[in-house]
Parts: C-alpha cells; structure tokens; sequence
C-alpha cells in the first residue's frame, strides 16, 4: 500500500477535486465520518459546512486541511468494506479518527485507491501537528496495515511502478551474437514477467517499444510448422536486423507454448484495468486532435505507447495501445466500439499532416502519419489535375465557337459560285 498525503490549503478545493470526480461517474464517497448524516444524504455544502465549523474555531492556523490518497497494487482485489476498515484504521493510527473525514473510492486509474477528506482542526479549536506526518506517524500505520490486512509492501509496489526497461541500443547489439541475445533477453524477460497481453500481437506491441519482436517466421516455414519462435532486433524504420535468437535460448523461456499460458491467465487480469486507458483515451481525445499523429503525441505523454497496424497499401486495419504505467496492452476494439481504428479516424478530421517527412511516414512504430490519409489526398490531387485539364480543353472548345458566333454577317466571306463553263 502506497500513502500519499498533501496538505491543501482550502478545505473546499479538496472537498471539489473528489466530489467533481463523483459527478462524472469517476468517484463514489463511501463514507462520511463522525458525521450526522449518511455521505448518500449529503450534498456538497453540507459535507463543507462539517469542516467549515471547526476550522472557524481556529483563525491562526494556516494548514486545516488533510487529503490523503491510499493506493493498493492491481492485483488485489478489495471490498469497499475493507476499504472502509483500512481507511479508519489508518486514519486511526495517525491521529485523525475522531475527526469528520469523507472517503472516495477513486475509479479512474489502472490501481484500486481511496482518497479521504478531513480538517486539522479539532473540537476544542486546537490544530493538530501535521510536520512530518508522511514519514513519521503515516509509514507506521502502512507497516502495520500492510501486516494486518497482507497488502502487497509499498516498496514493491514503487518498484514494479518504475519503468526499468531501456530500449535496444541497437548499434551495439548488431555486431554480435552475445551482444544481441543480451539485449534481447532483458526486454523479453522484462516484458513476458511484468506486462499484460493476451496474444502475440499484444506482446509484440509491448516489445517493439523496445526495438524487439517476436517472430514466428512464414507460415511455410520450418519454424512456423514446428510452432518455433525467434525474437529479432528492430531498426529504427522498424526492419529486422541482427542474429535472431530462439526463444527456448532466453532464461524466462518465452517460447509460443508458455506465452499461450500467458495469454489465458492474462484474460481476466486485464479487465480491471480497462477503464483506466478508455480514461486516458478520452482526455485525449478531449482535447481535439485533427490527425493520428496528433492523438498519438497525446497519449505517449500519458505514458500509453501507440502501435498501428497497418496492411501492404498502408491502409489502417487496426490500432494497439500499451499502458506502461499500468503495463498492459489492449486492441482499440477491446475497449469498446468507439475506440477502434475505424471509429478513432472518423473521430478525427481527414486533414493531411503536412508536417512529416518521408521517414516519419513510413515509422509507424514512432507515431508516423497514415499513409491512407496521404494516398487519398495523391487521389484528390490527380482527380482535380485531370478535372482542371479537361476544363481547359472545353473552354478552348467554346471560347472558339463563341467568337466564331459573333463574328457579324457582313464579315463573313460568301461563297462564290462556280461559273458553269460556256459549251
């Protein structure tokens, strides 16, 4: 379990921030403490006003608020009955449960977390110490939940959170046998432990961040018959380069029998943390992006790394996206119809991003452009060349028949009449 806790100076600002979470389906308060009323009975300026009254009775004190979230690994599952016993527990051991304290079930992330509410202030106008609170009186009570409820330890759960994988350097790796089967057995075990995929065209999305692949070769080959696997290492235009190494050779054995093991125990791991990239997705979108390009930029800040998939004439067939905060991959069409390659380009405008070069178009593991929305401007080009020349040719055509029409009578030569010859 992670604690977090910050020291807002508005009572009202904290109180805001979780209840405009509950408002867009985000956030449920769980419960109202040492409160008269239920939370369900409740509305935002009577849950402030329990606050307001008691920091009233301190005009001196400058910190009245405390907001504290409590943070727990994906793969516990919690009742909101355990989360409301660790939250009192926990609010127990610091000092605070006898004050009104407000707990937030948070949904909007790939972790289990609460947020939880309260005032410094105490009932006789005195303020409670919060110096040093976080490294004193804060990491007792989480040893001691962690013990009680057998909560995985905080300082795993930083540690998974840390993104220890470094891509291929791929100029060292290529020169050498020893040298790529180092480099790629450290992406591979790295990923095939921590990451969440439910097919190999998920776990190559995840590795080709890396400059890795998983290739099982032609499927009329001797490795794809005898169900082999190879990882190669990927150059920056997304070409295969280097030794390739069997998969049997890597230390995890991430051969295609244990990966489809992976894939089975992944399937409901995974469900718990869809909502947390359909979010991410959302902001981004949220913010109007025009092009591929442009929603792509947005979400690698968010730390989702974006795969498109893309067949020979480059038209887009399907999109990828890998969660490195919460390591897990989803296809567009898994999160929901609204988030596949088909809906996601309708979404955003057809314009054509003038800005990229050759190579970014052809990098689509980089976040190139579409290469369907360049072929059809080539299209819409030619189409209007041939459209322009055609009405040029006509207007010749009539321009010439319109000055021979006005051309007045008495200009026009007559036609002499033969004389027949006198016999």
């Amino acid at each position: 379990m992670v604690a977090k806790i910050t020291t807002p100076k508005s009572i009202e600002a904290a109180l805001n921030y979780n209840e405009k979470k509950v408002q867009k389906g985000n956030a449920v308060c769980l419960h109202a403490a040492n409160y008269l009323k239920d939370a369900k009975e409740m509305n935002f300026y009577q849950k402030l006003s329990g606050f307001e009254r008691l920091n009233s009775l301190n005009e001196r004190a400058t910190t009245k608020t405390l907001h504290v979230s409590l943070n727990f690994d994906p793969s516990e599952k919690l009742s909101e009955n355990q989360l409301l016993q660790i939250a009192s527990d926990y609010m127990q051991k610091i000092g605070f449960g006898n004050q009104p304290y407000l707990v937030y079930k948070h949904e909007d992330a790939g972790h289990p977390h609460i947020h939880i509410v309260s005032t410094t202030i105490k009932q006789d106008g005195s303020r409670i110490n919060t110096h040093n609170i976080g490294r004193n009186q804060s990491e007792k009570a989480r040893k001691e939940i962690e013990q009680q409820y057998g909560l995985v330890k905080a300082e795993r759960q930083q540690q998974l959170m840390k993104p220890g994988i470094k891509p291929v350097d791929v100029e060292k790796a290529i020169y050498g046998k020893s040298e790529t089967k180092r480099s790629i057995s450290n992406i591979v075990g790295a990923v095939f432990s921590q990451y969440k995929f439910t097919s190999l065209p998920e776990f190559n999305a995840a590795l080709k961040q890396f400059n890795v692949v998983a290739d099982r070769g032609k499927e009329a080959g001797r490795i794809y018959k005898n169900r082999g696997l190879v990882y190669r290492i990927l150059d920056v235009h997304g070409n295969k380069v280097g030794v390739p190494i069997k998969a049997s050779s890597i230390s995890c054995k991430p051969i295609l029998t244990n990966l489809e093991k992976k894939f089975a125990d992944n399937e409901t791991a995974k469900e718990s943390l869809k909502l947390f990239v359909k979010t991410k997705l959302d902001e981004c979108l949220s913010q109007s992006p025009s092009t591929m390009k442009e929603l792509m930029e947005h979400l690698k800040q968010k730390n989702i790394y974006t795969l498109l998939r893309q067949n020979a004439e480059g038209r887009l067939y399907g999109i990828t996206f890998v969660d490195n905060q919460n390591k897990v991959v989803f296809n567009g069409s898994d999160l929901g119809k609204g988030y596949s390659a088909a809906a996601l380009q309708s979404r955003l405008s057809t314009g054509t991003e003038k800005s990229l070069n050759k190579d970014e178009t052809k990098d689509s593991r980089a976040g190139g452009s579409i290469q369907k929305e360049i072929g059809q401007q080539k299209q819409h080009d030619k189409t209007k060349t041939i459209t322009t020349k055609t009405e040029s040719h006509l207007d010749v055509l009539l321009s010439t028949k319109e000055q021979y029409d006005n051309i007045p009578n008495s200009l026009l030569k007559k036609k002499r009449k033969k004389k027949k010859p006198n016999l």
